[in-house]
This record gives structure tokens, C-alpha cells and sequence, in this order.
């Protein structure tokens, strides 16, 4: 597999949301779990991700969750690792942790303004959407 982008939006209805992009990308979610849907689509190249967040009243909402980049192998997110400490932008590493109902390995990187960015690939599929309480990639 070569690398391709990630967009994981936050989405008030899971089911509208899932139709809507089913019907722009003309493709059906290729995991789809309590609150959560990820597509793999061909063309564009993306892997998009939906996570259902209930507006909270008072709160502003955003709209991107996280932005990431999935790679073919542990070994390609090793060699990004290695590029990100070189450059002094590392903001964590994470081995097979669990996130988004997979097993992954992972390094995460910030654009100036806080964007939150992972370089990760899949080892594993998982039946829960995070080990942790509240996970920092979703």
C-alpha cells in the first residue's frame, strides 16, 4: 500500500454523514462501529474518517478532528519518526496503541497553529475505540 492522506471530521449524525459521503465517493464505510466510520477511498487517494461528537451548547464546534497520513508498514512510520526528530518536531511516538477500533503504530506533529497531525499505519484491528479514557486521536 502507498501512503495516503487521513481527514478525520467531527460529525453531529453519524448515519447522515455516512450516507452523504457514501454517495460523494461513491463507496460504502470500510469500518463502521458505534459512533465511528472509516472509508478507504480509491480515488482521491483518502482515508476518511467520521467521528460522531454531539454538539455541546455554548461550546464551539470544530469541524476537524485530526489530519493524518496512513503509511504501508511500522517501518515506513519508523523512517517518518526519524525524519520529524531530525527536523525538532516530534510531539509524541505511540507503539501499538489502540485507536479509531485499530491497533497502530504512530507519531504525531503540530502545525503552528495546533493542528494535530499523525503518520500511522494499522497492525491490527481492535473492538474498542481507544485502551484510554480519552484518547488523543479522536
Amino acid at each position: 500500500m502507498s501512503s495516503r492522506v487521513q481527514l478525520a471530521l467531527n460529525v453531529s449524525n453519524l448515519a447522515e454523514a455516512v450516507e452523504f459521503y457514501s454517495k460523494m465517493f461513491s463507496t460504502q464505510p470500510a469500518k463502521l462501529r458505534e459512533g465511528y466510520a472509516n472509508f478507504t477511498i480509491a480515488d482521491p487517494p483518502l482515508k476518511l474518517v467520521l467521528i460522531e461528537t454531539p454538539q455541546v451548547a455554548g461550546e464551539a464546534y470544530a469541524r476537524i478532528n485530526h489530519l493524518g497520513v496512513e503509511m504501508g508498514s511500522s517501518s515506513e512510520v519508523e523512517m517518518a519518526i526519524a525524519h520529524f526528530e531530525q527536523l525538532g518536531l516530534v510531539d509524541s511516538v505511540e507503539k501499538e496503541s489502540t485507536c479509531c477500533f485499530a491497533v497502530q503504530d504512530k507519531v504525531w506533529v503540530h502545525d503552528p497553529d495546533g493542528a494535530p497531525w499523525e503518520y500511522y499505519t494499522v497492525l491490527a484491528d481492535a473492538e474498542s475505540m481507544s485502551a484510554l479514557p480519552n484518547p488523543k486521536c479522536c
